[in-house]
């Protein structure tokens, strides 16, 4: 029965991903300052600290500490112990125990009352031999599962640290551009007020002047928008540092700049992923568990075999219930096999089998997705980094555009139309250098995410 037990136990292979094993290096070509060497795992634990930043690591360090779904995760952890805890016990035999004490008086209308009284303790016990392996596969599901749980755990802190770095940089990014805007809405005013001069002392039109209040508006309408959304921003960092909105308002009032890229920045290669992206590693997880619950239908092909026995004590007296003339036991033995609905059986077998297909195309699919994460990741870093390029030379020549058109509508040499257009240039170029950075920041964090960093 034993050697029939290690026959029937269902061996797991951990899956493999074609797409993951053929790949030896990106298909994105890397971008100035990105080398595929060997990262440090150290490193990209905290992977923030090369952001350069004290308020986003410290945040970074609370979330850790205070996070609502780190402690669902957590609890998810201890939850699926002792569901392994639980189908442990089933290898030890179950024991019983009972006691109980009766007593009774009959009528004494016929002058015979009579009392009775009886004593009884006892102890039974039964045992299911695990000879087919069922158990054991269950336990070994159990096991799967709390790995499954430590590496979604693992996740959750890979989503926590990215989320938190995301909505720092739109914080710093919204105040750039409130900075830039205010900045440019002086200068618009500055305009405006010319131009009401000229126009009263007739040297320019009306229609220059309600030109020229229609752009101080419009600039100034968009200041409530940029302030609502890093208001949302930094409520959102509140949120998952379990804290309620408003209590870090005071530690993100001041505006600092977007947080720099680091020069050099090391994604190694494809193979790394399957160590370091916890849902890859959790999704193999499911794999064996669902391998090892396959066995465990499996194993209910077998008979099931099941020995119990019973020790009892019975007197009339307490005082002789521990005697031996007391004692009454028993032993038995049984065996059990299903026979005329085996073909139930072998489609729950067929059922759990299909599963596990289900399980291992998931985790092929999560593969590519790990994959695609980080060559968009890197394709998106490398053209935000051209794209600044030339933003910057933009931006150079709108300054000097503003600078000249004033001055040429000043001596009377350029129409109001110029300089409404060189201002309104100018602070949209501003606004996408100040967006081109923190998109620039924004991607770097997605591609420490898609690497799987924040957890080891």
């Amino acid at each position: 029965m034993a050697l029939t037990g290690c026959a029937n136990r269902v061996s797991y292979k951990p899956p493999v991903s074609a797409p993951l094993t053929a790949a030896t290096d990106w298909n994105t070509p890397l971008p100035g300052g990105v080398n595929a060497k060997p990262a440090d795992d150290k490193a990209l634990a905290q992977w923030w600290e090369a952001l350069n930043d004290p308020i986003l690591t410290s945040l970074e360090q609370r979330a850790l500490k205070g996070n609502l779904d780190l402690r669902k995760a957590e609890a998810r952890i201890r939850q699926a112990r002792a569901l392994r805890n639980a189908a442990q016990t089933e290898l030890k035999p179950t024991v019983n125990a009972s006691g109980s004490a009766n007593g009774g008086r009959s009528s004494g209308r016929t002058g015979f009352a009579q009392t009775s009284q009886s004593y009884s303790a006892g102890l039974d016990a039964s045992w299911e031999p695990d000879f087919f392996g069922r158990i054991r596969q269950s336990i070994d599901a159990y096991n799967a599962d709390i790995d499954t749980a430590q590496e979604d755990l693992r996740n959750t802190l890979v989503s926590l640290t990215a989320e938190l770095a995301l909505d720092y940089v739109d914080v710093r990014s919204y105040q750039a551009q409130l900075a830039t805007t205010q900045a440019n809405l002086k200068s618009q005013r500055d305009t405006y007020d010319l131009t009401v001069a000229r126009y009263e002392s007739g040297l320019a039109t009306q229609l220059d002047a309600e030109q020229a209040r229609l752009t101080v508006e419009s600039t100034a309408a968009s200041i409530p928008t940029l302030e609502a959304a890093r208001q949302k921003a930094v409520n959102a960092i509140a949120g998952l540092l379990g804290e309620r909105p408003g209590s870090i308002d005071s530690e993100l009032a001041a505006a600092k700049p977007v947080p720099a890229v680091p020069s050099q920045i090391t994604v190694g290669v494809p193979a790394d992923l399957v160590r370091r992206r916890p849902d890859i590693r959790s999704a193999e997880r499911q794999v064996a568990a669902q391998t090892a619950r396959l066995g465990v239908t499996m194993a209910n092909l077998n008979p099931a075999f099941t020995l119990s026995g019973a020790l009892s004590l019975n007197s009339t007296t307490i005082q002789n219930l521990v005697t031996p003339a007391a004692l009454a036991s028993s032993l038995a033995g049984s065996v059990s096999q299903t026979v005329f609905n085996r073909r139930k059986l072998h489609e729950q077998v067929n059922a759990q089998d299909a599963v596990v297909d289900e399980y291992i195309a998931a985790y092929q699919s999560t593969v590519l997705t790990a994959l695609q994460d980080v060559e968009n990741a890197l394709d998106a870093f490398g053209k935000e980094h051209a794209r600044r390029k030339s933003l910057v030379q933009a931006n150079e020549a709108a300054e000097r555009a503003a600078a000249m058109s004033r001055e040429l509508y000043s001596a009377g040499l350029k129409d109001f139309l110029t300089v409404l257009d060189a201002q309104r240039s100018q602070l949209t170029l501003q606004n996408e250098l100040v967006q081109c950075d923190a998109a620039i920041a924004a991607d770097l964090v997605r591609l420490y995410k898609s690497l799987g960093g924040g957890w080891n």
